[in-house]
């Protein structure tokens, strides 16, 4: 772990030289250490500001979001992570350094004034002048294309049957993730997405690290998953895979790693909970906690409904 010292005083500096130390260090275990362009699509972000957030001379600083990524990303040790997100926020909250000033080019002399003084106006042109003939002509065709107008439009909205159809005449489509409240996770997510299919894929006896990155290993144990279950093997969880995937979880029924994403996802929505992998009176309460705040029957169970509110309420989530 990096010791806090003087340039603390500066965060974004700070920050800068943590970050930069992440991806030095980061090759380990026979792991090369990243390309930045590599890295830069791996966080959804372009290789120019990922260079300008691992500079500590550049007066860029990198959000918070980005800072948990690459820690989870580049595996950095977990005790630099409580340091990193505090120089983050103390980056983001003072202020910005600016960036050595460049003097503009003079402008040649007379150029302000060209640019303020309009050019002169010229003759106007002759405006030239509808006969009565003309007039008629016009108004018979514009009589014409409003008949004609509102004759398609007629026909255009019987036969409209896409999503933006009136509800009238719109064709039912099948509800998708989005729609069913149930987020899709797949290949490539990282962090609470990742995390929680790993811990209940373990729940379910699956042997997947919960590293917090949805490899190819995470990608095989979901595609035996659904095809233990009679689901189509394709590695994704959408609404379908969730549902066989969660947990119905009480004091009396409580499979550790299931607990232990639960007690993850309450606290990573502000609900303050111990993650310990043990359903304690205290989880319990917080479980309670957020029953209530989301409108929903106040049982203390992790029931389905539950955990459906708990991954739609991570898209804010605080932590990796």
């Amino acid at each position: 772990m990096t010791e806090p010292t003087a340039p603390d005083r500066d965060p974004v500096r700070a920050l800068a030289e943590l970050l930069r130390e992440w991806w030095e260090l980061s090759a380990r275990d026979g792991r090369p250490k990243p390309t930045q362009q590599s890295l830069a699509g791996r966080l959804g972000i372009d290789q120019t500001t990922l260079s300008r957030y691992l500079n500590p001379r550049h007066p860029s600083t990198a959000p918070l979001r980005t800072v948990e990524l690459l820690h989870t990303v580049l595996r950095a040790p977990a005790a630099d992570l409580p340091r990193a997100r505090a120089l983050a926020t103390a980056a983001a909250a003072g202020p910005a350094r600016k960036p050595p000033r460049q003097d503009a080019p003079a402008e040649r002399p007379g150029t302000t004034a060209a640019r303020l003084t309009p050019p002169p106006a010229g003759p106007a042109a002759p405006v030239p002048r509808r006969t009565a003939a003309t007039r008629t002509a016009l108004a018979f065709l514009g009589v014409l294309a409003l008949g004609g107008g509102i004759g398609l439009g007629w026909s255009a909205l019987a036969h409209r049957t896409g999503p933006d159809a009136p509800p009238a005449v719109a064709a039912t489509a099948p509800a998708g993730p989005a729609a069913s409240g149930w987020p899709l996770a797949r290949k490539g997510d990282l962090l609470w997405k990742a995390r929680t299919v790993q811990y209940l894929l373990r729940a379910h006896g699956r042997a997947v690290d919960a590293d917090g990155i949805f490899g190819p290993e995470t990608a095989a144990a979901v595609k035996a998953f659904q095809a233990a279950h009679g689901l189509l093997a394709d590695g994704k969880v959408g609404p379908r895979t969730w549902s066989h995937l969660v947990i119905r979880l009480d004091p009396r029924h409580a499979p550790e790693p299931a607990v232990t994403a639960l007690q993850y996802l309450l606290d990573n929505t502000g609900t303050a909970t111990d993650i310990t992998g043990i359903f304690t009176p205290a989880t319990t309460r917080s479980l309670e906690a957020f029953q209530h705040d989301r409108a929903l029957p106040v049982t203390g169970v992790a029931d389905r409904a539950t955990w459906r509110a708990l991954l739609a309420a991570q898209e804010t989530a605080r932590r990796p």
